[in-house]
């Protein structure tokens, strides 16, 4: 038999069938005609955007736009749909409410038979769920389930990200391996879900000791890692360190029980302790092995050296924390000397710049270029700093009482700066005291205004307006903002004694102290030189008519009667 023709509308569904599909379709269907006006949209259109189909017919579909994606995204888009005839691809939209979801988008283009096209399909559903699913795998693979923190494949990722980046800005870094001291006899004694809260505690210390920069992940067990990038000094990491073993070391609450769990740290540097992210963090391992080795709860370095230095550093501020916490009235460890300052024209001493001396009774005599730097990175410059100011308007006094006629050059810290009260201070000190404004002379550096510039020249323009005279110390050797100096309110310039050094022998010295002198004339400011030690240079900065000079040609810095005696006999002398 042979089989009977097909008729001529065989396989095309009825209109009533298509309209349901279109209607009854679970995807949000748009269909815009060559003008890009919309002229159909179905029922999952209404109810995924919120839009009738009365409020959106005629309209360009912009009206869905979110703003999130560009104009470029959208020229790409309507490029592959022109030469392709569909695109389809993840699109960020707005309902009519204002709330902003994603979709996944498909577009094709509709012709007719001669194949010219007529309209755009868009079918799109929402999948906000699906990415939010996403999103979670994703944060599982990278993160610590029970802590929250990064696991090891994301601490390994960012470890060899932070190793390239120390090598192309030359840096260095420091990597912590923590490990908590009898951590499994908790887990045994107690049970995991009292182990896990308290790992969980301890995740929650490690990010509020750290600064936002630093990296701290778990890499199981009870065992952390903390990188710190961009280290100045590797010693930074010690103070960081032992940071850590007081806020871990302290007792955690866990249901009904008290607990402790100590930490044994080990320390690694990039690149000294290891070239590529295995060996350094083996290292680390190495130097924790060490830390449980001397007693737990403590910090080693992987380099037996840095050992020894973190351990005199740390030596050094707790002894230097005694020393300022034991200061009474009278009794102190601490002691100012004072440098003449000479007037260059008539070799008078006209000032003396007070300078910090510490002797202690367990280290003797300390160099202020080792126990300053402490002081500043320890928190207690402040507390030295105020003592400074006291001490020296108290020496004022008796220099005015001994019949001097010098005024007291006092060094003000960034950490002074940074304080609210250090105008009240300065005032109540010289009350105290009975001195007027032109007894005393604050010295500050470059660097400490650039700290803040903008709160710091507000505290310096009070300062000025009590009648108190300002100087930059150091000048050359910081920022050397011209544009911050002019608006400076100071009187005197310090050229930094590394400029006064070799102007004898290197003509680029010679240049700068020559070119700053005159510099500091233009702009109505006494240039102070110092560091001066021979008599050619002393020759050289008169002759470029610097104003006061200070060195120890002159002489060296002066306990307070030894001072005295000294400016009464130069003034005998240059009489």
């Amino acid at each position: 038999m042979f089989a009977q023709p097909l008729p001529a509308d065989a396989g095309k569904l009825p209109e009533a069938v298509l309209q349901r599909i279109f209607e009854q379709s679970q995807e949000a269907v748009l269909i815009t005609d060559t003008s890009n006006r919309i002229v159909a949209v179905n029922t999952a259109f209404t109810r995924l955007t919120g839009y009738a189909a009365d409020e959106v017919l005629g309209q360009n579909p912009g009206v869905l736009a979110s703003g999130r994606n560009t104009p470029e995204f959208y020229a790409e888009m309507w490029q592959t749909l022109q030469r392709c005839g569909g695109w389809q691809g993840e699109i960020w939209d707005k309902r009519k409410d204002g709330s902003m979801y994603p979709k996944w988008l498909s577009i094709s283009s509709i012709a007719d038979e001669s194949g010219t096209v007529t309209h755009y399909v868009a079918n799109f559903t929402d999948i906000t769920a699906s990415k939010e699913a996403t999103a979670r795998l994703t944060h599982l693979a990278y993160h610590d389930p029970l802590t929250g923190l990064p696991n090891r494949l994301a601490f390994e990722t960012q470890l060899s990200q932070a190793i390239a980046t120390c090598d192309r800005q030359g840096k260095q870094m420091a990597l912590m391996l923590i490990d908590l001291d009898n951590f499994k006899n908790i887990n045994d004694s107690l049970g995991h879900h009292v182990g896990d809260e308290l790992l969980q505690k301890v995740a929650v210390r490690l990010r509020q000791s750290l600064r936002s920069s630093d990296l701290v992940a778990r890499l199981g067990g009870d065992e952390f890692v903390v990188l710190l990038p961009d280290l100045d000094d590797p010693l930074i990491a010690a103070r960081i360190a032992a940071k850590l073993q007081g806020s871990l070391a302290d007792s955690y609450q866990v249901a009904e029980h008290i607990l402790y769990a100590t930490p044994s740290i080990g320390i690694g540097l990039y690149p000294d302790d290891g070239p590529d992210p295995g060996t350094l963090l083996r290292n680390a391992d190495t130097a924790m092995y060490y830390a449980k080795k001397a007693g737990r709860n403590n910090h080693q370095f992987y380099a037996p050296k840095m050992n020894a230095s973190a351990g005199e550093r740390l030596q050094l501020e707790n002894t230097l924390r005694h020393a300022i916490a034991s200061m009474a009235p009278g009794i102190s460890e601490f002691a100012l000397h004072f440098q003449p300052q000479i007037d260059a024209g008539s070799s008078r001493v006209t000032a003396v710049e007070a300078l910090l001396r510490w002797t202690s009774p367990k280290l003797g005599s300390i160099s202020p270029a080792r126990f300053i730097p402490v002081a500043e990175e320890s928190g207690l410059m402040q507390p030295l700093g105020d003592w400074v100011i006291w001490e020296a308007c108290h020496h004022a006094r008796a220099f005015r009482d001994a019949g001097l006629d010098i005024r007291v050059s006092i060094n003000v810290s960034a950490q002074q700066l940074r304080h609210e009260n250090l105008l009240l201070l300065i005032q109540g000190a010289m009350t105290c005291y009975d001195l007027v404004p032109g007894d005393i002379e604050l010295e500050i550096t470059e660097s400490a205004v650039m700290q803040n510039p903008d709160k710091t020249l507000a505290l310096l323009h009070q300062i000025a307006a009590t009648g108190i005279t300002l100087a930059i110390d150091d000048f050359g050797t910081g920022y050397s903002s011209l544009a911050y100096l002019k608006h400076m309110p100071i009187r005197r310039l310090k050229l930094d004694r590394s400029f006064v050094k070799d102007l004898e022998s290197n003509h680029s010295d010679a240049a700068i102290c020559s070119a700053t002198i005159a510099l500091g004339h233009k702009l109505g400011l006494e240039l102070v030189a110092e560091g001066i030690e021979t008599p050619g240079q002393q020759a050289y900065l008169r002759q470029q008519e610097c104003d006061l000079l200070q060195g120890f040609l002159f002489s060296k810095p002066l306990p307070a009667e030894q001072l005295i005696a000294f400016v009464k006999a130069q003034a005998e002398h240059s009489g």
